[in-house]
C-alpha cells in the first residue's frame, strides 16, 4: 500500500496544479500581489512534492502533463507583463517594412500618422517604453515579424503565435536536458524542478518572455561539446547571445577551458552565429540606438536589486542624491572584473566543472544589477540542475516577492520584501558555497 500511495497521490497534485497555473495566467493580475503569493507558494509546493514522491523512470507522461500545463494557457493574454505590446509592436513594423530601431514608438506615431492603425494604436497604449528604443536583438526581432506576420492584426493570435514558438523551445528544453541528464549520468529526478516550476511556466510560457529559448541555446551548445562537435557548440552559443546579449558573459569562462580555447571550430562558428545575428544593426544605424538603449537601461531603471540598492543608500547619506548613474559603470567594472577572475581561478577541466562556472558568474552577476526581473534566473536556474548548488532553485521561489511593487498604486518597493527575498538567497549562497565541499560529479565527466 505505501508503495501505491505516490503513484496514486502525483496525479492528483498535478491536476491540482494545472487548475492553480491555469488560475494564475487567466484570473490573477499582477496588482493582486497577496493571490499570486498563496497560489505561487502552493504550485512550488506542488512540485516539490512530485519531485520527492516520483519514483519512477518513464518520463513521457511527466511530459505530457507538463506540456497540457503549458497548452492550457494558449489563449491568455498576459496579466503578470506588458512587455508582449512591445513584441508585437516592432514585429508590425517589420511586417510594414520599416526599422524598429530607428524611431521610439512616439515617435513612429508622430511622424507617421497616415500609417497608424487602431492596432498599433492600441500596442501604444499597453506598451511600458513608448519613448525608448528598441533594446532586443535582431533574432528577437524575427520571432516578433513572424508573430506578426501569422497573427495579422490581432492581439490574441500575435500572443498565440509567440507562445507556440515559446512552447517549442520548452520542449527542446525538455528533451536536451533529458540527454544531458543521461550522458552525465546525473540524476534524472532534477527535470520535475525545471518542467513544473512556477516561475518558469508564467514567465516563459505565460508571460512571453525569451529566456528559455537562451537556456535552449545554451544546452545546445553543451549537448555539442559533449559530442565534441565544436562549431555547432558556438554557433549554439552564438544563438543565444543573438537572442539575449547576456550569454556573452560566458567568454572567459570559455577561454578558460583549454580545449574550446584551442579549438578554432568553435570560435568560428560563434562568430559565424553573431554575425547572422548581428549584420542586421549595421542597416540605417540601427546599433547607434541599439547601444543608446541598453545604456539608457543600465543606467537608469531599478527593480529587484539587491547589493545595488544597499549602495544607493550609501550614496543617498553621502551625497543626497540617487547616485545610479556613477554606481551602474563602477559595478560593471567589478561584475566584468569578477567575471575574469573567477574564470582565471576555477579552470574547468571538464563539462559539468564549466557549467558550474556558468552558474557561477551568473550569479555574481545578477546581485550586482539594478535590474533583476524574475525571468533573468531562468537560464541559470536551468543550467543550475546539473550541479549540486540550490540558490537559483530557491531564488526561483523567493523572487516572486518581487512582485509586490505591483500590487502598490505607486509601484513602489517595500524593503521588508526584497529583505525576505534576498534572506533566502543569502541563506542559500551560503549553503551552496561555504558550508560544504562540491559533490564529486563535478569531476567525473571529461569532454
Amino acid at each position: 500500500m505505501s508503495k501505491e500511495f505516490p503513484r496514486l497521490l502525483i496525479p492528483s497534485i498535478l491536476a491540482l496544479m494545472g487548475a492553480g497555473f491555469f488560475s494564475m495566467a487567466y484570473f490573477v493580475p499582477r496588482e493582486d500581489f497577496w493571490l499570486m503569493l498563496s497560489l505561487f507558494s502552493v504550485l512550488f509546493a506542488g512540485m516539490l512534492a512530485v519531485y520527492f514522491l516520483h519514483k519512477g523512470s518513464k518520463w513521457g507522461w511527466i511530459f505530457i502533463v507538463g506540456l497540457l500545463i503549458r497548452l492550457s494557457l494558449l489563449v491568455a493574454i498576459p496579466k503578470w507583463s506588458d512587455d508582449y505590446a512591445r513584441f508585437l509592436w516592432d514585429g508590425e513594423l517589420l511586417k510594414m517594412g520599416e526599422n524598429p530601431y530607428s524611431e521610439t514608438p512616439s515617435q513612429w506615431l508622430s511622424k507617421h500618422p497616415e500609417t497608424a492603425n487602431p492596432y498599433l494604436e492600441n500596442l501604444y497604449e499597453l506598451m511600458n517604453s513608448p519613448s525608448y528604443f528598441s533594446v532586443y536583438p535582431p533574432l528577437n526581432q524575427g520571432i516578433f515579424y513572424i508573430s506578426a506576420k501569422v497573427g495579422d492584426l490581432g492581439l490574441k493570435r500575435g500572443v498565440l503565435v509567440l507562445r507556440l514558438i515559446l512552447i517549442l523551445g520548452e520542449i527542446g528544453v525538455f528533451v536536451l536536458l533529458l540527454k544531458l541528464f543521461g550522458r552525465f549520468q546525473l540524476p534524472v529526478q532534477s527535470l520535475i524542478l525545471y518542467w513544473f516550476n512556477p516561475l518558469v511556466i508564467m514567465e516563459i510560457t505565460g508571460n512571453l518572455h525569451f529566456e528559455g529559448l537562451v537556456l535552449l541555446f545554451l544546452l545546445g551548445s553543451l549537448h555539442a561539446l559533449s559530442k565534441k562537435r565544436y562549431s555547432l557548440a558556438g554557433g549554439a552559443w552564438g544563438l543565444s547571445i543573438g537572442m539575449k546579449l547576456l550569454p556573452l558573459m560566458l567568454v572567459p569562462a570559455f577561454f578558460s577551458f583549454d580545449k574550446i580555447r584551442k579549438s578554432p571550430p568553435f570560435w568560428i562558428g560563434s562568430a559565424f552565429a553573431l554575425v547572422l545575428g548581428f549584420v542586421w544593426l549595421l542597416i540605417d544605424e540601427s546599433w547607434f540606438q541599439f547601444l543608446q538603449s541598453l545604456k539608457l537601461y543600465q543606467g537608469k531603471f531599478e527593480f529587484n536589486a539587491s547589493i545595488y540598492y544597499l549602495l544607493r543608500e550609501v550614496g543617498f547619506w553621502m551625497k543626497g542624491y540617487n547616485i545610479i548613474g556613477e554606481l551602474t559603470p563602477v559595478l560593471s567594472g567589478i561584475t566584468f572584473m569578477g567575471i575574469l577572475y573567477f574564470s582565471w581561478k576555477r579552470k574547468p577541466q571538464n563539462l559539468l566543472q564549466l557549467i558550474d562556472l556558468w552558474v557561477m558568474i551568473y550569479l555574481f552577476y545578477l546581485v550586482l544589477q539594478p535590474v533583476v526581473h524574475p525571468w533573468y534566473l531562468i537560464p541559470a536556474f536551468g543550467l543550475s540542475l546539473f550541479t549540486d548548488k540550490k540558490a537559483f532553485l530557491i531564488w526561483t521561489f523567493a523572487v516572486v516577492f518581487s512582485y509586490q511593487a505591483y500590487g502598490d498604486p505607486n509601484y513602489q518597493e517595500r524593503p521588508v520584501f526584497l529583505f525576505i527575498e534576498y534572506t533566502f538567497l543569502l541563506l542559500a549562497v551560503y549553503w551552496d558555497y561555504f558550508s560544504k565541499a562540491p559533490k564529486s560529479i563535478l569531476h567525473t565527466h571529461e569532454l
